[in-house]
């Protein structure tokens, strides 16, 4: 007798799935996320999410946190992923829901931060029908998203999420939405399981560099006369930092970081020549412009790396720029040898080809090249008023944080603006993932969310926020969620009654117009602080700035806020001005 195989498998899967239990939708949902090893998701419930929430209501393996705005849970979910490099979990309704994590969506995807985004929808029969909270998710995210899903069958929930975390995680990462209509997480299905893994015809991200693209950049970088190493925040979120220490260690270049790399490359090694860019170092931006060959690794030439392109193209320079993402590749300046691939395995491959030669560039050449520099070096770009005994220089603030933590382990969040800047310049970071900030869309009010979400994660470390009046206010109400989940975060406020990079664009381009930067009627802190059950300080004189510092340390279970009352007239220097070259630099308030 004869068995067809194909009819004996059909048996046997039709025969397992008889068997399996049958699941709700958002039983199969959370399963699916505990089979994701997922520990915490931040979220806040609504009409369309409540069978999910039910579902939580039943396990106890993952702890939810009950944010106080959408745009928050998705900012705690973010922190979260930069700071350990897992997937970011958040969970919003629909409609309000999910325009509210709109801003935290585009975030993470702006700085490629691997993330998973849940939102709940109305019921299949009802899209389409402007129901009570609806809205076009896909739609509405699909700019903003690597990728995103609208299930509308309980049958496909499980390879869906297997699909939206491999999508979020692997190649360039990324936030990826999956859009759960009320009657999907409410169906049943036989669940037979999470899927082991997922094959994805139209998805296959390059891993492994062209080895003979890598060998025509090996030669290029030993043959150079004035080399550099320009690094972004791919090398971090390729797990890629031991191999770029060893390249350079190997090499003996110089190095600098973008905003977003920052800690990539020891911040106090003499070789690092300080972030780059409109608010980078005059030796970063210098070397920059002058170098012969450029080695760009997981950075994207954007306008606040290289100011006007024309500029950057007048000098000639050949440039190789190693990234996963091909899109980014040639997409802003023309490079001489693209390598399109993880940034780790093909470091790895230059370290080895290097550790097999013994080829190097010429020495006296590279000591020339490091003349310059130090030359450069010499003009101390980020020298400030250090004696001032009358108002606290904000960049004081943070050289004193560094001082006070720079062998502890500490993280440290920002928002945006000055103190953004500020906290990148004074603050020498030697380890990644430890400078938590929005880089690409430079969203204000991330600050206290991201520090939320990483204190979550590293209970035992230090977490500080450094913030301002302005950005501070944007998700304020987030204090709550601190006391409630016990995620004893310092906050440091450089309040200078300022929008402050608002009024040092008006001072300088504006002629001195301060239309609507100044704000007029700020909270007190110290007692807004405290209402939500927190220490607050206020800090007015620079002789009480490191006093302030250690009480607050001290508090090690108390969330402070230190509102210190700093310089309103600080600008931060050096400044690239918006058209100009990156060597055409403001370095302080003498060039105005």
């Amino acid at each position: 007798m004869n068995i067809d195989p194909a009819a004996h498998d059909s048996a046997a899967k039709a025969n397992a799935a008889s068997q399996a239990p049958e699941l709700m939708g958002s039983e199969i949902l959370v399963k699916s996320l505990q089979a994701e090893n997922v520990k915490y998701l931040w979220g806040y419930p609504g009409g369309a999410v409540l069978y999910i929430y039910d579902a939580l209501y039943k396990q106890d393996t993952i702890q939810h946190v009950l944010v106080r705005h959408e745009q928050a849970a998705v900012h705690a979910a973010d922190g979260y992923a930069r700071a350990t490099g897992d997937v970011g979990v958040a969970l919003v309704t629909s409609g309000p829901g999910l325009t509210n994590a709109v801003t935290g969506i585009a975030t993470a995807y702006m700085d490629s931060i691997p993330m998973v985004i849940i939102s709940g929808q109305v019921p299949t029969a009802a899209i389409g029908l402007d129901a009570f909270q609806e809205c076009d998710t896909v739609g509405i995210t699909r700019p903003i998203v690597k990728h995103n899903f609208l299930v509308k069958d309980v049958k496909d929930l499980a390879v869906t999420m297997k699909k939206a975390f491999h999508i979020a995680r692997t190649g360039r990462p990324g936030p990826v939405v999956v859009d759960v209509p009320k009657d999907v997480s409410f169906n049943r299905t036989a669940f037979e399981g999470y899927p082991a893994e997922v094959s994805m015809r139209s998805y296959n991200p390059v891993r492994k560099g062209h080895a003979g693209q890598i060998r025509k950049a090996l030669q290029l970088l030993l043959t150079a006369k004035r080399p550099y190493i320009y690094t972004g925040g791919g090398v971090i979120l390729g797990k890629a930092v031991d191999q770029l220490r060893e390249l350079v260690d190997l090499l003996n270049y110089p190095v600098t970081n973008t905003l977003m790399g920052l800690g990539a490359f020891p911040s106090t090694d003499r070789r690092f020549l300080g972030m780059l860019g409109m608010h980078g170092t005059l030796e970063a931006n210098h070397a920059m412009q002058e170098c012969d060959v450029l080695l760009a690794i997981g950075a994207r030439f954007d306008d606040r790396v290289i100011g006007n392109p024309k500029h950057f193209a007048q000098n000639d320079r050949k440039i190789i720029h190693i990234d996963i993402d091909p899109s980014s590749i040639s997409k802003r300046v023309k490079v001489d040898v693209p390598i399109v691939g993880d940034v780790k395995d093909v470091l790895q491959e230059i370290n080895a080809m290097l550790r097999e030669t013994p080829a190097r560039m010429d020495p006296a050449d590279l000591k020339s090249w490091w003349d310059n520099i130090e030359g450069w070096r010499s003009r101390d770009c980020l020298q400030f008023d250090r004696n001032n005994k009358d108002v606290i220089k904000p960049q004081s603030v943070i050289e004193t944080l560094w001082n006070m933590t720079k062998n502890d382990d500490v993280y440290i969040t920002s928002d945006v603006g000055q103190h953004q800047m500020w906290a990148a310049q004074y603050y020498r970071f030697d380890q990644p993932n430890r400078w938590i900030n929005s880089g690409g869309l430079g969203t204000m009010g991330v600050g206290i969310p991201y520090a939320m979400g990483i204190k979550l994660a590293k209970p035992e470390s230090e977490v500080f926020c450094v913030t301002g009046e302005g950005s501070v206010q944007m998700c304020i109400q987030e204090l709550s969620t601190c006391l409630q989940y016990n995620t004893p975060i310092k906050i440091l406020s450089l309040n200078n009654r300022y929008l402050g990079m608002v009024r040092q664009w008006q001072e300088i381009e504006y002629s001195g117009r301060y239309s609507h930067s100044y704000m007029d009627a700020l909270p007190n802190f110290v007692k807004l602080a405290e209402s939500y059950g927190h220490v607050g300080l206020l800090i007015e004189r620079p002789q009480d700035v490191e006093g302030a510092l250690l009480e607050a340390r001290k508090l090690k279970d108390r969330t402070v806020f230190i509102d210190f009352r700093t310089d309103p007239t600080e600008n931060v220097f050096p400044m690239v001005q918006a058209g100009r070259g990156i060597t055409e630099m403001l370095l302080g308030s003498e060039d105005l």
